[in-house]
């Protein structure tokens, strides 16, 4: 009997798509001078301090495994600076976890919280795993359009009306990937409202809001009654251009986190201890470094919306984050092709935006963590291709 390993996959798993990000930069890859605006990666390196935490650790032989829910130093140390730039205080003893990235920490939050069949509602365009890893959880995902007319924020009108009897949590990421997009006090107190309304959990992706360009950063877990309802999560990977070390962590109620830990111990076990170790000298004394590095971003994206607005292509202004998301419909195509033209004819990649939802269509995501040189480069090479199409 010929075996068919197709048949063996889970169907929750075959349903899932393969990321659109990826995908497209599976087309980029093998191509010569091409200017890369797509994978949201810093291009600074880790600020040397952090690095040579990591190598201190090494030396002095700290190899083990360490605790389910991370090193003690680490997680006290989160706990002082959430106190102080977040004004939400945790028990470093039992509501924070430290996992590996944001990521597993968004999938075992999900794990925890989701009966098979509850609905989970999120914002769209929004990162390209939330849906997935709903799915993955068994869960149904429920998304929310946000327009470029209220600068990608969420309301709670929006979110009310997507509200049944077996919605379960609402997912809120703030400021946005792949918009930028951010939400004022009031805009999350009115959120807040509906939750506590409708008795359910929100669960928030935190993880550009050291990248905030104007006002304050909010965290809805702050507000009035909503730390006992709220899953808080955030990392290092955007703030202190950590991404390869794969380190971030979760708070919330002691159940949930215990909920997560052991969803953690028995997956992960315990992240890296040498991310762990530069994680602390990150929180610690890493402040300086991230606020030159989003003052670098700030220029950056003065200069690439400008250059958007100025060959035609509508471009909010991004309030957080490093991606700005111009609207390509006055050209006539539709993202992807849009896309694919502009990287064959002009070798510039850009992401687009139905990578990020349906919602994403007409858009692209631009990400301006790369130098001003390059940025100046691609924006030229962009207004001759929308020139080119103009004429055509």
């Amino acid at each position: 009997m010929t075996f068919d390993a197709s048949k063996c996959v889970a169907n929750n798993v075959r349903s899932i798509p393969r990321s659109g990000i990826r995908d497209f930069f599976d087309i980029v890859q093998g191509m010569k001078d091409v200017i890369s605006l797509g994978i949201g990666e810093p291009d600074f390196v880790t600020p040397w301090h952090i690095r040579e935490a990591a190598i201190y650790a090494l030396e002095c032989g700290r190899t083990s495994y360490t605790s389910n829910l991370g090193l003690p130093k680490l997680r006290q140390a989160i706990s002082v600076s959430l106190e102080k730039h977040f004004h939400v205080s945790y028990d470093h003893k039992s509501e924070i976890l430290i996992a590996v990235g944001v990521s597993e920490a968004m999938d075992i939050a999900f794990r925890a919280i989701i009966n098979p069949g509850d609905e989970i509602i999120y914002h769209e365009p929004c990162y390209v795993s939330y849906s997935p890893s709903i799915a993955m959880a068994h869960g149904v995902a429920v998304p929310v359009s946000c327009r470029p007319e209220n600068g990608f924020s969420v309301t709670a009108e929006a979110i009310e009306k997507a509200i049944t009897p077996k919605t379960k949590a609402v997912v809120l990421n703030f400021p946005t990937n792949p918009t930028g997009g951010t939400m004022s006090r009031s805009e999350l107190q009115n959120i807040a409202d509906v939750v506590q309304r409708h008795n359910l959990i929100v669960i928030t992706d935190e993880i550009y809001s050291e990248l905030t360009f104007e006002g304050e950063h909010v965290s809805i877990a702050s507000l009035p009654e909503m730390k006992q309802r709220t899953i808080f999560l955030h990392g290092f990977s955007k703030a202190y251009a950590m991404t390869g070390f794969r380190i971030g962590y979760a708070c919330g109620p002691q159940e949930i986190i215990d909920a997560m830990m052991r969803i953690h111990q028995y997956s992960m076990l315990c992240a890296s201890i040498i991310s762990q170790e530069a994680a602390i000298e990150a929180i610690q004394y890493g402040e300086p470094d991230t606020l030159f590095m989003r003052e670098q971003y700030r220029l950056r994206r003065n200069l690439i919306v400008k250059a958007f607005n100025d060959m035609g292509l509508k471009c909010h202004l991004p309030r957080g984050s490093f991606y700005a998301f111009p609207c390509i419909q006055s050209t006539g195509l539709k993202s992807k092709d849009f896309a694919v033209r502009l990287l064959e004819s002009e070798k510039v990649a850009c992401v687009p935006g139905t990578a990020f939802g349906p919602s994403g269509e007409g858009f692209l995501r631009c990400c301006f963590a790369t130098s001003l040189d390059k940025i100046e480069e691609a924006t030229k090479r962009m207004a001759r291709f929308v020139g080119q199409l103009n004429v055509a």
